[in-house]
């Protein structure tokens, strides 16, 4: 009696340390094999930080593709990881239902997906968003980015492998205090604001952007070059004025001194105007004035003129029915379809970047990181210029055996220390600050100034994601938001892009031609072994006690 009592005090003592260590350490253990439910050290910080409560609304509820239910259960549990990080999280799933104007009005657009059930096609629209509250901010999250992708699923899993990003970016931007800023060089012919709206509109939602001259270096060089420094980044999008050497030194010194630098480069003048109104034109050569400056950075943009097999098209009108202009797309091998390199973020999963009229780009024998960022196909020919381009060529078959020349760089990132331009050459005045080699820095050079450049419909800026003829969706602003992020990304954010998730799915086919097999395997075999064990049970009993 004594040792049983004994034994029970001990089993309780036991429950009670038990409880008590459970509500006095917390530890929450990812066994899975990518490590999806682990959050990264930004995305923990960023949530350590939070001072107020963080209200999400997340609208991933009511009936959607039963696939798309593995979106929602994802996010729930990541959003459950966040909450289990701070209290100050707090979410809920919405039923978008009764609502989508409102929705639609906040820029939440719904996505229209094709499902599949019993071997029968339909649509069904959702609204992969969410919606983050910090005090008296509002944020919303895209739980669907548009991504490289051959099928649906694919589509999903990039979605999934997103949702640290997404989420751990909406936090930054509601949370953030200091917004890091951003030079639009002009008064060298660069784009106009109307034409880059669409791209600096979105860079607008999360850094300061302003104008920036460089008019005033012919009489104040010093006091333009620190006014420059105070941006963190410089945007030279498409100039067409040829830079002086003193405009190159200021630039060459904003680099030696951590200047950030975006830069999107024509070095071929080609006057699509002229194309379109008398049907033909000459592309050729401009001189910027740059290639030494970049040279010294370890890249050289070339003047042969890429044409590419795999491209966008170009609408034109083809007739006319009534009064009414009729309008067919034809290929247009001098708008290539850059693939962007999937294994850096800047560029992972984005979708097929269109260029117009690019020349390519050679890299130099220096001690700087290069990494190619945007790829021509493999079908592509090289042109010399000046070259004469007549529209009636967009009727012509295409020889595949002209098409030979490989792949083409046609943007590279530039990392590491650099060297002036300037170190052991005649300055066009000194600089009492002169640096001749920069600190750990980078860059991003673009052989295409109109990369950027979004199309116009009566006169308002289009959307630069979406072509207006064709409705076709391109890379384009995706690849220059994410280059900036990566340029000016001082905490690893933009790392969490590379994040890969692989999802075990179904075979739809197979699932649906076997369905009746497994059904009745699954209802006969449970019966079947019911029976096996009743009538082997009773035999035994009766053999037992005979």
């Amino acid at each position: 009696m004594n040792k049983n009592i004994k034994n029970i005090s001990f089993v309780l003592i036991g429950v009670l340390l038990v409880n008590f260590a459970s509500t006095s350490f917390f530890k929450r253990f990812d066994l899975t094999q990518d490590q999806r439910y682990t959050l990264s050290k930004i995305t923990s910080d960023l949530v350590n930080n939070l001072e107020q409560d963080l209200i999400i609304n997340v609208y991933l509820e009511g009936d959607f593709p039963t696939e798309f239910q593995r979106l929602q259960i994802e996010t729930r549990q990541f959003l459950e990881e966040l909450e289990a990080k701070n209290n100050n999280v707090r979410f809920r799933f919405v039923n978008p239902d009764g609502i989508r104007e409102e929705l639609i009005k906040n820029g939440m657009m719904p996505s229209q997906l094709s499902v599949e059930e019993d071997g029968k096609l339909s649509e069904a629209i959702i609204f992969p968003w969410a919606e983050l509250f910090y005090g008296e901010k509002m944020q919303i999250v895209s739980l669907l980015p548009n991504s490289m992708a051959s099928s649906q699923e694919e589509q999903l899993q990039n979605a999934i492998a997103a949702i640290e990003h997404s989420f751990a970016n909406g936090i930054q931007l509601i949370t953030q205090t200091d917004q890091k800023k951003i030079a639009v060089l002009s008064g060298n012919g660069e784009l106009e604001d109307l034409k880059l709206f669409s791209f600096l509109s979105e860079l607008g939602k999360k850094y300061r952007l302003a104008k920036f001259t460089l008019d005033s270096v012919e009489n104040t060089p010093d006091k333009t070059l620190q006014q420059l420094q105070k941006f963190d980044l410089s945007i030279i999008a498409k100039p067409t004025k040829k830079f002086t050497s003193k405009e190159k030194l200021v630039l060459d010194q904003y680099i030696m001194n951590g200047g950030k630098t975006l830069w999107m480069i024509d070095n071929l003048s080609a006057d699509t105007d002229s194309l379109y109104n008398e049907g033909k034109m000459l592309a050729f050569p401009r001189d910027l004035n740059l290639t030494d400056l970049l040279f010294s950075y370890g890249v050289r943009i070339n003047n042969k003129l890429v044409q590419d097999l795999y491209a966008s098209k170009l609408t034109l009108a083809a007739g006319m029915v009534g009064n009414q202009p009729q309008f067919e797309s034809f290929n247009w091998f001098y708008h290539p379809l850059a693939a962007g390199n999937p294994n850096h973020p800047i560029t992972k999963n984005i979708l097929p970047v269109r260029l117009q009229f690019t020349t390519q780009i050679d890299t130099l024998k220096k001690n700087i990181k290069k990494t190619p960022l945007l790829i021509s196909s493999v079908l592509t020919k090289l042109s010399g210029t000046p070259k004469i381009i007549e529209l009636e060529s967009v009727t012509k078959e295409p020889s595949q055996e002209e098409y030979a020349a490989g792949n083409q760089l046609l943007a590279v990132l530039l990392e590491g220390e650099f060297e002036s331009a300037y170190e052991n050459r005649i300055k066009p005045f000194d600089f009492k600050t002169y640096q001749k080699k920069s600190t750990s820095n980078k860059m991003v050079v673009i052989a295409d100034g109109d990369i950027g450049k979004n199309q116009l419909v009566k006169g308002k800026p289009y959307d630069l994601s979406v072509d207006k003829w064709t409705q076709q969706r391109f890379g384009n602003k995706d690849f220059l938001v994410n280059t900036v992020d990566y340029l000016l990304d001082d905490n690893g954010l933009i790392q969490l892009k590379n994040k890969s998730i692989q999802l075990r799915v179904l075979d739809k086919k197979k699932a649906y031609s076997e369905r009746k097999f497994w059904q009745v395997f699954n209802i006969a075999l449970p019966l079947l072994l019911l029976l096996v064990f009743g009538l082997g049970f009773n035999f035994w009993r009766k053999k037992k006690y005979q």
